[in-house]
């Protein structure tokens, strides 16, 4: 009798340890199909774009034409309104010389419209300061002001900063009223790695003597780009005779011309996007600065930065419950259908706070990454289901034994 109890507790205690180790194993499988940890692809999980016009008036018609091209660029690629900061002085759509009012176009054809009925400016005329920036990215805005116009950002979020403007050695005018230095620039970014704001930076600048704004940076994880070398002017690329204002920088312009080849699902690097400039074509010398980036150029993606196709990152249930019952706020029917909700979940998606802050909220372009993470997880519960009730049987048949 002795020796066939011990038969049964010792099968009920290996199917419990198999189970745990089947459980286990099939969550690192998991883990490691969604978390891609390896070097030369991004670990981020959202995506944010900062995008600064620091000219105003109307013979500065292509900064703003650049800024616009860019907003509609990242939108286009799946970055949400809530994800972008616009900063414009936004004067000429409506200026008394725009022959076209209310509109805003970046080629002498007039074949898009880059103003139109769905541009949402953050900070518009004399809100574009430098204060206000260094403010937007560092966190550090006054508790008045609104969600929409905050960059929400933290340790998994992937910001593309891009700047346009009038420029010198080592600074940026902002309205030919104020600069921005290359230090200031720094230590901005470096306030940023310090509070965890991000993952990777993209630093892009169209101006005069461009390449020397990034030549102070010294925190980790950012790319820079510039139009030109120090001692070099940046030029415009066309001009509009009905207009009689030049509408695009030629840098912005070649940049742009690659960017409408790639949609979300691109497979074109940083390197490609480097490559293609012409020295000739912008009468300039574009610059790159990567040693204070991680990854290869080769292997880094452009939808890693212009792109909003975001990974999803596995987190504990009872983490996920928290967050999601956070967001409702309250103790009514939304709270308590938030909890339900979290509760039929294994994952969340960061990032998701920040989307439901503006007016505007669009959903994240990983549908089919949802669709097979449930049914993954599906499948790691009833796996770790089954093993639980062998071990379960295994254990009261060996009870029964001994009390027999």
């Amino acid at each position: 009798m002795l020796p066939l109890t011990l038969l049964h507790l010792f099968l009920g205690l290996s199917a419990s340890l198999l189970g745990a180790f089947a459980s286990d194993h099939q969550e690192e499988t998991v883990k490691g199909f969604f978390g891609r940890n390896g070097t030369s692809q991004s670990t981020h999980t959202n995506n944010w774009a900062v995008l600064v016009c620091t000219s105003r008036y109307w013979f500065n018609y292509r900064h703003m034409s650049n800024a616009l091209s860019m907003y509609r660029t990242v939108k286009r690629l799946g970055i949400p309104d809530s994800n972008i900061i616009l900063m414009l002085a936004d004067d000429a759509s409506c200026n008394a010389r725009n022959k076209f009012p209310g509109s805003v176009y970046a080629n002498p054809g007039r074949h898009l419209d880059l103003y139109g009925e769905n541009v949402e400016v953050d900070y518009r005329g004399y809100e574009v300061t430098v204060e206000n920036l260094i403010r937007v990215l560092t966190g550090r805005v006054e508790p008045s002001v609104p969600r929409s116009k905050r960059l929400l950002t933290d340790e998994h979020s992937n910001i593309f900063v891009y700047m346009a403007g009038h420029g010198g050695n080592e600074f940026l005018k902002f309205q030919d009223n104020e600069e921005i230095s290359a230090f200031d620039i720094a230590d901005a970014f470096e306030q940023m790695y310090q509070k965890k704001r991000y993952n990777e930076i993209f630093f892009m600048v169209d101006t005069c003597q461009a390449n020397s704004l990034y030549s102070k940076l010294y925190s980790p994880n950012i790319l820079a780009t510039g139009s030109s070398q120090v001692g070099e002017n940046s030029y415009s690329h066309s001009s509009d005779k009905d207009l009689g204002v030049a509408v695009i920088d030629a840098y912005t312009h070649y940049v742009l011309e690659l960017m409408e080849g790639i949609n979300k699902t691109s497979q074109s690097t940083m390197q490609d996007l480097f490559s293609s400039i012409d020295p000739n074509k912008i009468n300039s010398h574009p610059g790159v600065r990567s040693d204070l980036f991680r990854r290869p150029l080769d292997k880094t993606l452009i939808t890693d930065f212009f792109g909003g196709v975001s990974q999803i990152e596995v987190v504990d249930e009872e983490e996920g419950v928290e967050e999601e019952a956070g967001l409702a706020g309250g103790n009514g029917e939304d709270s308590v259908s938030s909890t339900a909700t979290a509760q039929a979940r294994s994952f969340v998606i960061p990032g998701r706070r920040a989307s439901r802050s503006k007016r505007h909220t669009e959903p994240i372009s990983s549908t089919s990454t949802t669709t097979e993470a449930n049914e993954i997880w599906g499948w790691v519960g009833s796996s770790t289901r089954t093993w639980g009730a062998v071990a379960l049987f295994g254990g009261l048949v060996g009870w029964v034994r001994m009390r027999s």
